[in-house]
């Protein structure tokens, strides 16, 4: 009897295992259209959807950029300043093709694209370079020593790579960066801190275009129902049906056309579901925080919705002070001191905040509040206001 059930088993056709799961396809639809997708974070790509392709970012880098490099600079020791000094004459004219601001608007520029802001020195023998050009952060590379110092850097252009040698003196290459707590050679970029907010806001703008593109997304819907109460159309009326909606009723021209039904379809109206509704104020918040990333108050964007600011005024004067100035302090002692080095005698560069129009009311109280001091000295008054010491006091 065993034996008969053995064979028995042994004749039957093999049982074709089919392994499914039935939550598979619903798990796998969840995961396609749950996941999140983020651009890259290289300097290209970064600039090219932050500032290219982003109009916020695009007006806060220039609004910056354009604001510093108009900034005054003063060259002074610590004993004098200079009306006409040969830094000052080289940075008036730093190249053929450029001006002062120019070159300065090119350089604070990659310093907030990528962090990262490069000065070459042409033609540096003995004194001042001959010229000074900004070159590209996304084409530099640093080249790390033993030590993890700089000993060179290399440029890349079309397939070809110069070496700029870091080990002699003068430097042939001034690098300015921002502070990055995880990097030892590459500044972080507002840019980068901000790309999630990018991200978002040019998801949101994609998302707007298209729904213009589809008739500001469905108003409504088409039902049909058939004489003999189906509700399924045929192939050709399917097709039919679909050729005319994209023809005749989509996109911004056909906005408002009336639409003709014939015998069986209804027209049912829709509006925005909430999660709709959202996209807008998600772009605000967005564009907001890209700003904020830049250090530029929203009002000064066009971003509504800033009651921070009491008016324009006082937004353009926290824009200069938290934002402009730092900023130019920085690479103004910067490449102060690499021109310095060039030149063999210590010199100062530094904003000159009383000729900036936007801080002229703070300046006038500044001045009062100092003149007013009886108990201060002439030279104690001069030495509060930054200025150096009179002729007559040994200046």
């Amino acid at each position: 009897m065993a034996f008969r059930l053995f064979s028995r088993r042994a004749e039957a056709a093999p049982v074709m295992e089919k392994k499914a799961s039935a939550a598979g396809r619903v798990a796998s639809i969840a995961a396609a259209t749950g996941r999140v997708v983020w651009s890259a974070r290289d300097t290209g790509t970064l600039t090219r959807g932050g500032f290219i392709g982003n109009l916020v970012g695009f007006r806060a880098v220039r609004l910056i950029a354009e604001a510093a490099a108009a900034v005054p600079l003063i060259c002074q020791d610590e004993t004098r300043r200079y009306d006409a000094h040969p830094v000052l004459e080289l940075l008036r004219r730093p190249n053929p093709a450029q001006g002062r601001a120019e070159l300065f608007e090119a350089l604070f520029g990659q310093i907030l694209l990528s962090g990262n802001g490069y000065l070459e020195a042409v033609g540096a023998g003995e004194g001042l370079p001959v010229e000074l050009h900004v070159l590209r952060s996304d084409r530099m590379s640093v080249v790390p020593g033993p030590d993890g110092w700089p000993v060179a850097y290399e440029y890349a252009l079309g397939g070809r790579k110069h070496r700029f040698d870091m080990t002699g003196s003068p430097d042939p290459v001034c690098h300015i960066r921002s502070f990055h707590p995880c990097d030892d050679h590459y500044g972080l970029s507002p840019l980068q801190a901000a790309a999630v907010a990018v991200d978002v806001h040019n998801s949101a703008s994609a998302w707007s275009k298209a729904l213009l593109d589809n008739a500001a997304r469905p108003s409504g819907a088409i039902v049909y129902q058939g004489p003999d109460g189906q509700g399924n159309l045929s192939a050709e009326q399917y097709e039919r049906l679909t050729v005319e909606m994209e023809m005749h009723h989509q996109g911004a021209r056909n906005a408002g056309r009336p639409m003709l039904l014939e015998g069986g379809l209804d027209w049912k109206p829709m509006g925005f579901s909430p999660s709709d509704m959202e996209f807008h104020q998600t772009k605000q918040a967005a564009a907001r925080e890209i700003a904020q990333a830049f250090g530029v108050p929203p009002m000064l964007i066009g971003i509504p919705g800033d009651a921070t600011y009491a008016n324009y005024a006082e937004a353009n004067r926290a824009l200069y002070r938290l934002t402009v100035l730092p900023l130019v302090t920085r690479v103004a002692a910067s490449v102060a001191w690499f021109l310095s080095e060039h030149l063999g005698a210590e010199v100062g560069l530094r904003p000159d905040p009383d000729q900036i129009p936007a801080l002229s009311e703070e300046r006038d109280q500044q001045w009062r509040r100092i003149g007013a001091a009886s108990f201060l000295s002439d030279a104690e008054k001069r030495a509060a206001l930054g200025l150096p010491p009179l002729a007559s006091e040994g200046g």
